[in-house]
């Protein structure tokens, strides 16, 4: 590791700390040549699987799109952010589960849709009625029979 003040390369490892949910090792170190410390933060790189959309294009995996459609969905309900963080870390821990390189938009929305479920109803019904894109009301109707029961 380089030191940021005057680029020698030898430091040393001071202090070795992880995060309270050890997604995150915080490392203090010492240079060897200026001896000033700085802080260098380490994190798993971990590679997503691309996304197939409708159309056959591929694109990279985004988070910030899961949150946009969690946000909308939960737009003035009563759920933490807390609450949302912790379902997409779900989905996000599925997908790496599933060991693919590419996994087709359907799978990811239907994903969504049972941590939906299980946050809120309503917001489910939102996300689903514009998801599953219904013809009729009939249909609608039938979803919303399912999530009474």
């Amino acid at each position: 590791m380089k030191c940021p003040f005057c680029g020698h390369g030898e430091t040393q490892v001071v202090e070795t700390r992880e995060s309270d949910d050890g997604d995150l090792v915080r490392r203090r170190r010492r240079c060897g040549g200026c001896e000033k410390r700085f802080t260098t933060y380490e994190r798993p790189d971990v590679t997503f699987p691309a996304v197939v959309k409708k159309d056959g294009r591929r694109i990279d995996f985004q988070s910030d799109k899961l949150r946009a459609s969690f946000a909308l969905a939960l737009r003035k309900r009563p759920i933490s952010t807390a609450q949302v963080d912790r379902a997409i870390e779900l989905i996000e821990e599925n997908l790496l589960n599933m060991g693919v390189r590419e996994v087709q938009s359907h799978q990811i929305g239907e994903l969504v849709m049972r941590e939906l479920k299980k946050l809120d109803k309503v917001a489910y019904i939102r996300f689903a009625s514009v998801y599953r894109n219904f013809e009729d009301i009939d249909a609608f109707k039938t979803l919303v029979d399912e999530v009474q029961r």
